[in-house]
């Protein structure tokens, strides 16, 4: 198992998925490069937080013709797992891998805090090791964190469960309060239709131990090691596909 944080110029949150997942998962992690080619012999990619490309234009719209996008997008359709963490997802949006776009948040304030997100499908490789309902807490911070795609595809993300995650309050009853951001139906991390590329808003690797204040992001990232190890490990020995 071997996890792999992409790098782009701008990215500032780089170091903090390289922790979480060497020092809080205790996997092998290296970083790649923007202009790297070759993502061959990782299981999982991550594309960090931070402003890539100083998000000129818009979040993510430079970033997305990076060098290594080809490489990642040739992964991703293979069946690779992506996760996209807020610039992260960002650019996955622009880069056509997760449907909708990225606005500003509506209250034009760029937004710094931990929120609450309650866990809405738990069947997946980035969730696998929580329960429906179960109430995380995990920080944000961004000032383009308003997710929207149009009614029916929100519709189908809805009833394909492929929302992974929405804000709400702490007993998990979600609000327009709950909402940092004005995200459509308080959607804060959403799934590819194969269910191997995900994205989220909120910040799991600023939440992998206790001392950062929370440890509950942690679960994400072992969620995907149970994937590779489960699902994925039982597939080749059968000769199959994940």
């Amino acid at each position: 198992m071997k996890f792999g944080v992409v790098v782009f110029p701008g990215s500032n949150c780089d170091t903090d998925a390289y922790y979480a997942v060497r020092d809080g998962l205790r996997a092998p992690v290296d970083y790649i490069w923007h202009e790297s080619k070759d993502v061959a012999g990782y299981d999982c990619l991550v594309l960090p937080g931070g402003f890539a490309y100083g998000d000129y234009l818009r979040a993510g719209a430079i970033a997305r013709f990076s060098p290594v996008m080809e490489a990642v997008e040739r992964f991703a359709r293979a069946g690779g797992l992506v996760l996209g963490i807020c610039n992260g997802f960002q650019v996955l949006l622009e880069c056509g891998l997760l449907p909708g776009a990225m606005l500003r948040n509506d209250s034009l304030q760029f937004r710094c805090m931990y929120v609450n997100l309650r866990v809405e499908n738990p069947s997946t490789a980035f969730t696998n090791r929580l329960c429906a309902g179960q109430v995380l807490r995990i920080p944000i911070a961004h000032g383009e964190g308003n997710y929207y795609a149009d009614e029916r595809t929100v519709d189908l993300l809805e009833t394909k469960g492929r929302v992974l995650f929405r804000y709400c309050e702490p007993d998990g009853e979600v609000t327009r309060a709950s909402n940092p951001n004005g995200a459509v139906r308080n959607i804060a991390g959403i799934l590819n239709e194969e269910g191997n590329v995900a994205g989220m808003m909120p910040h799991p690797e600023r939440a992998y131990q206790a001392a950062l204040g929370s440890a509950d992001g942690l679960e994400v990232f072992r969620s995907i090691a149970s994937f590779i190890q489960g699902p994925r490990r039982a597939a080749a020995a059968g000769g199959g596909r994940a």
